[in-house]
Order: C-alpha cells, then structure tokens, then sequence
C-alpha cells in the first residue's frame, strides 16, 4: 500500500466518523463542529485527486464560511434551556434499513459492474502539461484574453450575490 492510499483510508475514516457523529450527536454545536471535520476530510480527499483548488474552495467556503455561518445561527437563535437540542426522530430504523440498501446497493453495484474501471492511470486527453497544475489552468480559462473567456459569467454572477446579500440586510433590518 502506497502513501496515497493510506492517508486514503485515514481521510476517508475519519470522514464517515466524523459524518456519522453530526447525525448522532445530542448537542447541535458539537454536530456543527463535526461537521467542519468532515468538510476538512473533503478537502484532504481532494487534495489525495489533485485537485487543488477545489481542496481549496471545499476548505475556505465550507469548513469555513459554511460551518461558521451555522455556528452563528445556532448562537444567535434562542433554544430556551432544552438540554438535548438534537432530538433523536422514533422513525430511525426506517431510516436505518433505507441506507442499508442503500449501502448494499452501491456495493453490489461496485463488485459486479461490467463497468467498473480497473485500470486507475492518469494518462489520457485530459491531463495538463507538466508544468501547469490545474489551479493555473482555471485561471487561465476564466481570465485568459486570447481564447473565450468566462469573465464577464464570473462578475455577473458577483453582482447577482451582491443584490442578494443587499436584499437580505434590507429585509433583515429592523425598524
């Protein structure tokens, strides 16, 4: 087993345990801080693909703006005194038996797929030159001048996010 592999199945342990303690957990602040656990784990995973900037992204956005913004909203929201603010539903074996075929099926599907890829290589069309890593061919295709580029998308898309975040504050405010 390579290195690759093993900090695999650590990341990927430490991910389904950190996903399954958001959903067990009592205490919804400790879910939360799971939670950033396994956005975390993600963003290794990722880095494990060579795929850095979504590493990137996965880590700044969600384990940080995401985790924060739900760590605020449970701070800020009153909950009343209640000492279990993650309350267990009666209906979670029924939940428990639909992820178990679940499970079974993606499983059954991964050993007995005629499509399943054995060969694991990273040679093929879409590889980049050896001196470009794939943040620098993003870059390159949203800001580049001499071929299409998604610029003008990218800032529409900012300003759509800028009238939200003003309408969000305009409706939030209190008179």
């Amino acid at each position: 087993m390579d290195f690759a592999a093993l900090m695999f199945w650590i990341l990927a342990t430490i991910l389904v345990v950190a996903a399954l303690a958001v959903v067990s957990l009592r205490n919804i602040v400790h879910s939360a801080i799971a939670l950033f656990f396994v956005f975390v784990m993600a963003g290794g995973i990722y880095i494990l693909l060579n795929a850095e900037f979504i590493a990137i992204v996965q880590i700044l956005i969600y384990a940080g703006a995401v985790t924060i913004l739900i760590l605020f909203a449970l701070m800020l929201t009153r909950i009343g005194g209640l000492q279990r603010t993650n309350p267990a539903n009666r209906l979670w074996w029924i939940a428990a038996i639909i992820s178990a075929f679940v499970g079974g099926s993606i499983l059954y599907g991964l050993f007995n797929s005629p499509l399943a890829i054995s060969n694991t290589s990273t040679g093929g069309a879409h590889t980049l030159p050896a001196h470009i890593n794939n943040v620098v061919a993003i870059g390159q295709l949203l800001y580049s001048p001499t071929s299409y580029s998604y610029v003008l998308p990218f800032e529409i898309a900012s300003v759509v996010l800028l009238v939200a975040i003003v309408g969000a504050i305009v409706i939030g405010r209190e008179d």
